[in-house]
């Protein structure tokens, strides 16, 4: 099996293409393949698929073997590989996902490669129960949770997969090993949840740590970030044009009031290819 090593801010990938489906024994290989001792290394493994409603379709097995619905920093890494790698010769493309539909992207191309990518991240959700939490509030904003005795605020966002964004003083220093895994498996949150520990900079700033569903601590998250963004927007804390900064670097993040989406635009790379 031939793969591409490829990140988003380093939130990174094992990238497959050229298959027809997802072979049957996905979860057991993600598991293996990831492993950053005995593997290649990663936060997921990606399969660029044919798509009857789009250009390309995309899957993501996360380290743990389940499926996401959705991730910002796989759908830019997708878009860079199938233009980079003559895929398309098209610099505005469709991309199928699991939990978003299909999303359109605009690839920001120099010299032959892409650069940076704009993707329309769709309308966020913001129904409690859609999300899903187990909140049965048209808008989840604020939300008390308790966790070993200690009590958070959630706001409760999906792009496609499920977001809580917290609110805290530091969220570079913030404990995320010992609160994120205990927050993502709350019973509150009946498919698990990506939690998003942020503090507000600026009315154009957030800075955001992440623990992903699946996952663990990555060092960014694209639909995160978008829903770090809309949830600052309802809580009064940012406009709704964001720069978020992240552990790996910065993702801009657009909520757009006109058409209700969300748009991140940010970079992609490729670190080297490979042969399991």
């Amino acid at each position: 099996m031939k793969f591409t090593k490829m990140n988003g801010l380093g939130n990174d990938f094992i990238v497959v293409a050229g298959e027809q489906q997802l072979p049957g024994n996905v979860a057991e290989l993600a598991i293996n393949l990831c492993n950053r001792f005995f593997g290649i290394g990663a936060d997921g493994l990606v399969y660029i698929l044919p798509s009857e409603v789009a250009d390309f379709r995309m899957r993501i097995i996360n380290s743990d073997g389940s499926e996401a619905e959705q991730c910002g920093n796989a759908i830019r890494c997708v878009a860079k590989y199938v233009y980079d790698n003559g895929l398309t010769d098209k610099e505005e493309i469709k991309i199928e996902t699991l939990g978003a539909g299909a999303q359109t992207v605009q690839l920001h191309v120099a010299d032959g490669k892409v650069q940076t990518v704009r993707v329309d991240m769709g309308e966020p959700i913001l129904n409690g129960l859609q999300v899903p939490t187990t909140v049965d509030a048209e808008r989840v904003i604020e939300h008390p949770i308790e966790v070993d005795g200690r009590e958070f605020r959630f706001t409760a966002v999906s792009m496609g997969n499920p977001h809580c964004v917290i609110y805290v003083d530091d969220a570079a220093n913030f404990d995320l090993a010992t609160w994120g895994p205990k927050l993502e498996t709350h019973p509150m949150f009946p498919r698990k949840i990506n939690v998003e520990f942020v503090t507000v900079k600026s009315r154009e700033h957030t800075e955001m740590r992440v623990w992903e569903r699946g996952a663990g601590p990555t060092l960014a998250c694209g639909t995160g970030a978008c829903a770090t963004v809309v949830s600052s927007v309802l809580n009064g804390f940012t406009d709704r044009t964001a720069v978020v900064s992240l552990k790996g670097g910065d993702l801009t993040i657009e909520w757009n009031e006109a058409d209700n989406h969300v748009y991140m635009t940010g970079p992609a790379a490729e670190a080297f290819r490979g042969e399991w």
